[in-house]
């Protein structure tokens, strides 16, 4: 439902708050008035963008992350939820609330109850908002961004990430993999099979932290981790008896088509690290608006950086850089390089149509769930 038809179901006292929240001049007891008066103000495309640059951060992501969510209606505490995540510690702690985001978004005429008996305690969006506000922020991020020219060198691993699921199942296929009690591979294991793969990593060591990003993660690689998660969720590979064994779905999988192999890959990225970062998918949708052209690292997390909220000792700018843009590059979106303005970036056209696929993700983008 579009703006216009909320406020035609809207009653005259919601209609006056937003009035006066846009300090309309019209009159109060008419709501013919009213409706006309809001339309005819938030109809205007310098003020619309006005209102987009005057949200504080928490504000921008709340937006954000409404933007991207798939669901149509949300309950109230989803909506605490989802306002919950979008505050930072310093603005929880000056005072403000996850209600007091809802409340300023029902007043400025951004969110409204239903217009059924189903759904009279739920709250939506206005479709044709949700267009134009994807609009502005598009057009916002991207004016910030710096472009350069092609690097003289730049790396790009295409579908590599598919190809090495494959040598690793066959790996998993050819030797007698030990695992200790907790089903992890011991070291040497570990060093073979990266001299396998087209893209080696350094091994995990005993220093720092890592938990959050997949149940592997804190004992993989950050690649090698994805795809080995990925395997054992889709039951490709199975720990038991003290080894690691390939299944029969494994040895299917040995078959499968690259593209396909890299979709679900990727999709299965957006679940895995969605615990870490809630609104993943759209950071890598701006990420494909903003970098269309070869871009810099720094204008880039510049104007995308406020939509990320840092995770335990992860800064947002450490999630950009090694959870999202190093990712992406294993993936295939991006390719990466540097130029004498810095660190570089452009999407590959295989990047592009998945960044844009983000836009519409389905609610199957839900987080990743281990079997014990």
């Amino acid at each position: 439902m579009n703006l216009a038809d909320m406020l035609t179901f809207a009653d005259i006292g919601q209609l006056n708050r937003i009035a006066d929240y846009y300090q309309c001049e019209c009159k109060p007891n008419s709501k013919h008035e009213l409706i006309q008066s809001i339309l005819t103000t938030l109809g205007s495309k310098p003020f619309f963008e006005q209102q987009i640059r005057q949200l504080n951060q928490a504000d921008q992501r709340f937006l954000n992350n409404l933007l991207f969510d798939p669901r149509q209606f949300y309950g109230m505490e989803e909506l605490i939820a989802i306002a919950r995540q979008s505050m930072d510690k310093k603005e929880s702690e000056a005072g403000s609330s996850p209600r007091d985001l809802i409340i300023r978004f029902t007043k400025s005429g951004w969110l409204f109850n239903g217009t059924t008996q189903q759904t009279r305690y739920l709250y939506q969006v206005p479709k044709d908002l949700k267009l134009r506000f994807r609009d502005v922020l598009s057009t916002h991020l991207r004016a910030g961004i710096v472009k350069t020219t092609e690097p003289s060198m730049y790396r790009e691993e295409y579908h590599l990430m598919a190809d090495d699921l494959k040598l690793f199942l066959k790996f998993v296929q050819q030797h007698e993999i030990a695992v200790n009690a907790e089903g992890l591979m011991y070291r040497r294991s570990q060093q073979q099979l990266m001299e396998h793969l087209h893209i080696s990593e350094e091994l995990v060591g005993k220093a720092g932290w890592r938990f959050g990003y997949g149940r592997s993660f804190k004992d993989y690689p950050d690649r090698f981790a994805l795809l080995y998660d990925y395997a054992f969720h889709h039951r490709l590979i199975r720990e038991e008896q003290g080894s690691l064994r390939l299944t029969g779905s494994g040895e299917e999988k040995l078959g499968a088509e690259r593209a396909t192999e890299m979709i679900q890959l990727f999709r299965f990225w957006l679940r895995l690290y969605k615990g870490a970062v809630p609104n993943l998918s759209s950071i890598v949708y701006w990420t494909g608006e903003c970098a269309e052209n070869w871009s810099t690292m720094e204008s880039l997390f510049r104007q995308i950086g406020p939509f990320i909220q840092p995770f335990y000792y992860d800064t947002a700018e450490d999630i950009y850089d090694k959870r999202i843009i190093k990712m992406m590059l294993h993936l295939g979106l991006i390719r990466a390089g540097e130029h004498e303005q810095g660190r570089v970036l452009q999407m590959t056209a295989w990047g592009a149509k998945l960044a844009s696929s983000c836009r519409s993700v389905s609610a199957d983008v839900t987080p990743i769930v281990f079997d014990k």
